[in-house]
Order: structure tokens, then sequence, then C-alpha cells
């Protein structure tokens, strides 16, 4: 396989969250021993780590990780956008705004707001688990939370679908006949 071919199979499966592959690419990553099974998350962490790592090197002119700042990380998730499997459909499309459109559209794919999310808080974690400082982390940094949200809100209104907070329900004391009993018993 040739080191482009490699570097795009990598990065399509940055954008998947698979983990179908952790012994493929053992040139580009460390072999853990044995007896240090990586978890499913640990094992998405490095690779997407990994993958940034050679997005920059392969940058014109290549970029340091110490020269590395949120526009990097931006134009990163921009060019993930390539391999995205998520159809987002335009302004002028007729599925506009359609959970489900009757048909094709030539409209274009793009990676699903929340593989990014999550990609940025693997992202965020591994930078500051490889040396770097969580002040200087590039990917904590506003612009990026600001990006992800405009993303979430231009698909959500392009594919029709609504996203809603989740409240949080309110955990009142439950009160059991047992447990008045027993008061009422010790007080007696």
């Amino acid at each position: 396989m040739s080191s482009t071919t490699h570097d795009h199979q990598e990065i399509r499966e940055l954008g998947e969250g698979s983990s179908s592959h952790d012994g493929d690419h053992h040139h580009h990553h460390q072999q853990q021993p044995a007896t240090a099974q990586l978890s499913r998350y640990e094992s998405q962490k490095r690779r997407d780590w990994n993958t940034f790592g050679q997005y920059l090197r392969n940058q014109r002119p290549p970029i340091q990780l110490s020269q590395c700042n949120f526009n990097h990380v931006l134009d990163f998730l921009r060019y993930l956008d390539q391999f995205g499997k998520t159809k987002v459909h335009l302004q002028g499309c007729v599925f506009f705004g359609q959970a489900e459109p009757s048909g094709p559209c030539t409209c274009p794919v793009k990676q699903a707001w929340g593989s990014l999310d999550a990609l940025i808080g693997r992202l965020r974690a591994a930078y500051e688990e490889n040396g770097g400082l969580p002040d200087k982390n590039p990917f904590a940094n506003g612009a990026i939370r600001v990006y992800l949200r405009e993303i979430k809100d231009s698909q959500a209104k392009a594919r029709g679908i609504l996203y809603k907070k989740k409240k949080r329900k309110k955990i009142s004391p439950i009160k059991t006949n047992n447990e008045s009993s027993n008061y009422q018993m010790q007080s007696s």
C-alpha cells in the first residue's frame, strides 16, 4: 500500500471511529505489550493523535506540533469532510430540511458533527497526555467550540433534525413504607 493511500485509510478511520484496524498500521503506531490491552477509546485516541500528526507533517511546509494553533485544527476538521459519510443538504436542495429524503441528490457528504465533537475530545486529551500544556491546547480553543456548534446547527437544519438538550431528572427522596415505619418505631 502506498504512503498516500495508507494516510487516507487512517484518515477515513479517524472520521468513522472504527477500531477494526488496530494492528494493521504497526509501522506508524507503537506496539503495546500483549498484557497492556488498550480500550477502544484509548486505541482510537492514539490513532487520532497519530493521524493529526501525519496531517501536520504533510502540510507544505510541514508544521511542528509546537507551532500548531486552532487554525490548523480548523483546517484539519475541514479537510476531514472529504472522508465524511453524512449527507448535508444545501439550502437550494429540494430535500433541505427533510430528515428522510425520498431520493438521491448531489449535495455533499461531510463528517457528522458528533464524530467531529468526539474527535476533538480525544485530540484534546491526547495533546495534554503527549506533553502539551493545558493553557496552550489548540483543541480547547473557543474557536473550535464555536465551529462545532455552527456545524451542529447547520447540519441539523439541513437534515431536518432538531437537537435538544436532555434535561436532567431531579432526584427526589422517595419514602417507602419501610422507611416511614422504621422511623416511627424508633421514635416511640
